[in-house]
């Protein structure tokens, strides 16, 4: 078999696209590696560093009392009873069951399959569900309540194998060209099987939620959150309000990372539920062990590839199917396998592609929104089959990535034409050569070589091998398809009657930067000082719905809708008072008095996506990144060391630098605990590894020094060009370090998290791991057949599980897709 070099499409480098317009809200300056440029202070920084600002913890509501949660401690059992013990002074203490609920016992998303708390008689579906409520006026009280109440069940049969599942979320099959024919002709076939785990959020703060009673019938809720409005919707359900009635209010909150998108809707119902039946503020703060034990994690996934080469070297076949464990309920799973599925092909041009996917139930708890939201799962695997195909061809793999990369003008699966911001190889570019990746790849290898062709042996008694790895990502900016049409966003922008700038939005500030760079943004479209803006509470009685704070949105969607305000504000103040906005505004506020602008989201020009052919412009634009890992591994434990890292990332513009690199240093680092020790042990659907002492996470000293690089290829869409940066490192830290990993040893490792002892147990085979199929495991095997069957079966489903095709009674449907 001969196979010809690889040779680039197009020109060795390019430079971004840049088709937005030259001026920029906040001239980015040069771009230099390692360093950012300088920005205005933190808005909240001061408060959070002197200690003013205040959590949910923190806040004092008169004659509030405690709340808790009663769960279940099966994985699948019908409740049969909930009983008080007689013996017990329950005078003291609120109960709240299933029964209790005034409106719909569901928790309101994209389906209503997962109850606020399960009825007497009803499924109990996932180790600790919740199954009733207490509140007492104080800790010890409503310890001994829970010790005093006793769920009687009867079990059922449980499934925790996602393969074995026959209930099914969500499925989507994309398919482009003519996958069977091309791969019959393909000169090479690699094949491979990937498999990755939970993950936990692992927010600093924990989950916490205060509801109060108020005097017309209705509750606020002030917590810990990222959607005030998904909470706001769910109290409106469940509980029978209307929308004055139904207040949310975020406080501080100390993270998110997704995992407080849709689970604090249930915390603030519960609380809610307990405050109105004893008319008095209940105060739902969960304990650590809690809060892992119960809330959502990353999805599961198993993912399977054959892709097809050419005598050329050109990508002629991607077939490719994904497995998602959902856990016991639907949550965000169809949308989170719909960004999965539209990003498993990566970010390499082929022209015949077929990916099929479905997400299923296990009795295990529930799985959600994640910093990536399905992306890091299939682009762990995607970039590990492009690094394989590389060592079978014997070519680097920055040469295979520049000769597969995305160019403008190529199509994605869904028939997406990609005409612009287009900056995939500027990023490979960047990355590589800060890293000198050529050079130290060809040093490595030479270790390696003389170690021993297994990679197990010792070079002058070394006991450690060093190794550097590299990866290439993409990202859709925004929510996929029409998602952002149906959400139909506001942002508003009011001049207030003392002559201030107030921005009103619903998205939430959780560490990311939203109260700084509004701010910043609003002050240089209308010309006045940063320090007469003003940013609203996100509280649902004061800002309009702009849409969750999830998917990288924030700066490019609702960013660009308050600049959109801030121009309608300006052009209407000039037009009233014949003068530039930045010296009439005072004295307009002063003999007019508060005007202010509503803003909502108008389509994209250009971008159309068919929600039932899931075909079109799956995104109005992409983010791409690279990184280049370098790693050491112990030879005789199997511990890895992450070095250095070098992460390349196209954020369309550049708005904040100091807040960009700061998100590119989070997120490597959550992708490199994700690739290496970040992993939940479950036995009989039960977390086993649920407290910070047990689930482990990289801390400061494991922290590689991270070299960023912000690289601008901006959307013309967006009025500032920004493309959101918040996942975009996420996507490709693991599949770099694992690849390092790979260099350093000369074994594959297909599973994440790549632990001591997988590496070990890779490094006890009888040498590394075949690129073909004929190299793979008996088990790989058995997986193969049973993906392939999972697959081939009939979906047995209540309802149609394409997110976008159900209509009733589901108000998340379009908007929550992303």
């Amino acid at each position: 078999m001969t196979i010809r070099t690889p040779t680039p499409r197009g020109p060795v480098r390019s430079a971004p696209a840049r088709s937005a317009p030259d001026a920029l809200v906040v001239p980015p300056g040069e771009i230099t590696t390692g360093h950012a440029r300088g920005a205005p202070l933190r808005r909240e920084g001061p408060a959070k560093l002197t200690g003013v600002a205040k959590y949910a913890d923190d806040l004092v509501f008169p004659g509030a009392w405690y709340g808790g949660t009663v769960r279940s401690t099966e994985a699948h059992a019908r409740l049969d009873a909930i009983e008080l013990d007689p013996g017990f002074d329950w005078s003291g203490v609120v109960v709240v069951s299933a029964a209790d609920i005034p409106g719909d016992n569901v928790v309101s998303l994209i389906s209503d399959d997962q109850p606020v708390l399960v009825p007497v008689g009803g499924e109990i579906r996932h180790h600790a569900e919740p199954v009733a409520l207490l509140a007492a006026p104080d800790r010890g009280m409503l310890r001994e309540a829970r010790q005093r109440l006793t769920l009687r069940t009867t079990p059922l049969p449980a499934v925790f194998d996602p393969l074995q599942s026959g209930e099914v979320f969500a499925h989507f099959d994309i398919r482009r060209g003519d996958v069977e024919a091309a791969l019959a002709g393909a000169e090479l076939v690699v094949e491979g099987i990937y498999r990755v785990g939970h993950q936990e959020q692992l927010y600093i703060e924990n989950q916490a939620m205060i509801a109060v009673p108020r005097d017309d019938g209705g509750v606020a809720v002030h917590g810990s959150l990222q959607c005030p409005y998904y909470i706001h919707k769910a109290l409106k359900r469940a509980l029978l309000l209307d929308d004055r009635r139904a207040r949310v209010v975020q406080t501080e909150t100390g993270g998110g990372f997704g995992g407080k998108e849709e689970y604090p809707s249930m915390i603030a119902l519960h609380a809610a539920l307990l405050a109105l039946k004893c008319k008095r503020p209940v105060r739902m703060i969960y304990e650590r062990h809690e809060d892992i034990a119960a809330t959502t994690k990353r999805h599961p996934a198993i993912v399977t590839y054959r892709s097809g080469v050419d005598r050329e070297g050109h990508l002629i076949a991607q077939d490719i199917e994904v497995v998602m464990d959902g856990g016991a309920y639907t949550t965000l799973t169809p949308v989170v396998l719909s960004r999965g599925t539209l990003h498993a092909g990566g970010p390499y041009a082929c022209e015949n592609v077929r990916i099929r996917s479905r997400a299923v139930a296990t009795n295990t708890p529930p799985n959600g929104a994640f910093r990536g939201f399905g992306a890091p799962q299939v682009e762990f695997a995607a970039e590990m089959q492009v690094n394989r195909i590389a060592e079978v061809l014997k070519v680097s793999p920055l040469e295979l990535r520049r000769r597969w990369v995305y160019q403008r003008g190529d199509v994605t699966p869904t028939g997406q034409v990609l005409r612009e911001s287009v900056a995939g190889e500027e990023v490979l570019l960047r990355a590589t050569e800060a890293a000198e990746y050529e050079r130290v790849r060809e040093r490595t290898a030479g270790a390696r070589a003389r170690r021993g062709a297994d990679g197990s042996g010792r070079e002058g008694g070394d006991r450690t091998a060093s190794g550097i790895g590299l990866a290439l990502g993409w990202h859709g900016a925004g929510f996929t398809g029409s998602g952002e049409v149906h959400l139909a966003s506001i942002a508003s922008v009011e001049l207030t009657a003392d002559g201030r700038i107030a921005v009103l939005t619903a998205s939430t500030e959780m560490g990311q930067g939203t109260k700084t760079i509004f701010p910043q943004l609003a002050a240089a479209e209308l010309g006045v000082p940063v320090e007469d803006v003003d940013i609203a509470p996100q509280d649902t009685g004061i800002v309009p719905d702009s849409g969750p704070t999830v998917a990288s949105r924030t700066a490019m969607v609702v960013g660009g809708l308050v600049i959109k305000a801030c121009r309608r504000l300006r052009e209407e103040v000039e037009a009233r008072t014949g003068r530039p906005f930045a010296e009439a505004y005072r004295d307009d506020a002063r003999d007019h008095g508060p005007t202010r602008v509503d803003q909502q989201f108008e389509p994209y020009p250009g971008v159309q996506f068919d929600d039932a052919t899931y075909s079109g412009d799956a995104y109005p634009a992409f983010g791409w990144a690279a990184c280049v890992a370098e790693v050491d591994v112990d030879l005789d434990t199997g511990e890895v060391a992450v070095r250095n890292v070098v992460a390349a990332d196209d954020v369309g513009r550049v708005i904040h630098p100091v807040l960009a690199e700061g998100q590119v240093e989070g997120g490597t680092l959550q992708a490199i605990g994700y690739a290496t020790i970040e992993e939940i042990k479950l036995e009989d659907g039960r977390y086993l590894n649920d407290r910070l002492a047990t689930y482990l996470i990289p801390t400061a000293l494991d922290a590689p020094r991270i070299t960023s690089i912000l690289v601008e290829a901006p959307f013309s869409g967006a009025p500032h060009g920004a493309k959101g940066v918040g996942e975009l490192p996420m996507d490709v830290g693991a599949p770099a370090v694992v690849d390092a990993i790979h260099d350093a040893t000369g074994v594959w490792i297909h599973d994440l998290p790549a632990s001591p002892e997988r590496i070990l147990a890779a490094l006890g085979a009888t040498g590394p791991t075949s690129s073909s199929s004929a190299g793979r495991s008996r088990s790989d095997k058995d997986v193969e057949g049973a993906v392939d069957a999972a697959m081939d079966a009939p979906i047995e489903v209540g309802t149609d599980p394409l997110p976008t095709e159900r209509t009733d009674a589901q108000p998340f449907r379009a908007p929550t897709d992303r």
